[in-house]
């Protein structure tokens, strides 16, 4: 995949509540940067950058280039702290990719034909998202932005389980190497109970209707 997010970085020399509390205060934000056979690195970083490429569902899926004090490194976004309830970021853990060493990432799905699925569409069901993401394991050459799930085709009561997945070539999950009880569902169509409770008193008054329909006549063919 190719980078198509740069972000700048500075060396970081302060630490401590206190000076952290400082750096948020000048909208600048702290990270690390760690992994691969170079040093670990604290950094600082400008908040109003960072917040931007934050709001992009692929900066978070994509390989970056993080340029510190000039020098690239090519790095994944591992890990944000947020603030609780402002929106801010408080803290950012970068990974350095090292071409030829697989990596485990966890990626966004994106979902296809909902509003035509078979279910949906002609069975009057609802389309459940079991998982919004999914933890991948590729080398950073093949590492994808998001993986599409088409159901389209999917009726009521059916299921796409992650085996069933279609992946890109090079991209694996390790959760289903750890056993076939792993293999949980990411989507299915389902019909609400109380669409199904309707169903079933409308059938159940038609049958009563039929049969006091059927009485009369019986009693008069005495």
């Amino acid at each position: 995949m190719d980078n198509q997010f740069e972000i700048s970085a500075s060396v970081r020399t302060q630490f401590g509540t206190g000076a952290s509390r400082r750096l948020r205060k000048d909208e600048r934000v702290p990270g690390v940067l760690y992994g691969g056979q170079g040093e670990t690195i604290a950094l600082t970083l400008d908040h109003n950058e960072v917040w931007t490429h934050l709001q992009h569902e692929a900066f978070h899926s994509h390989i970056l280039n993080l340029k510190v004090d000039g020098r690239a490194e090519s790095v994944v976004l591992r890990e944000v702290q947020y603030h609780p309830f402002k929106p801010k970021a408080e803290h950012l853990d970068f990974l350095r990719v090292v071409a030829g060493h697989a990596l485990r990432m966890t990626v966004p799905i994106h979902f296809m034909g909902e509003e035509v699925a078979i279910g949906v569409k002609q069975g009057g069901g609802i389309v459940a998202h079991h998982e919004s993401e999914i933890e991948i394991e590729c080398l950073p050459k093949d590492l994808p932005e998001y993986i599409e799930v088409d159901i389209s085709g999917l009726n009521v009561d059916d299921a796409v389980r992650l085996s069933e997945l279609k992946l890109p070539s090079g991209v694996a999950i390790p959760e289903l190497e750890l056993g076939p009880e792993h293999d949980r569902p990411v989507v299915s169509i389902y019909v609400p109970r109380a669409a199904e409770e309707v169903a079933e008193g409308e059938t159940e008054a038609l049958s009563g209707q039929a049969t006091a329909a059927v009485a009369p006549a019986t009693e008069e063919s005495d």
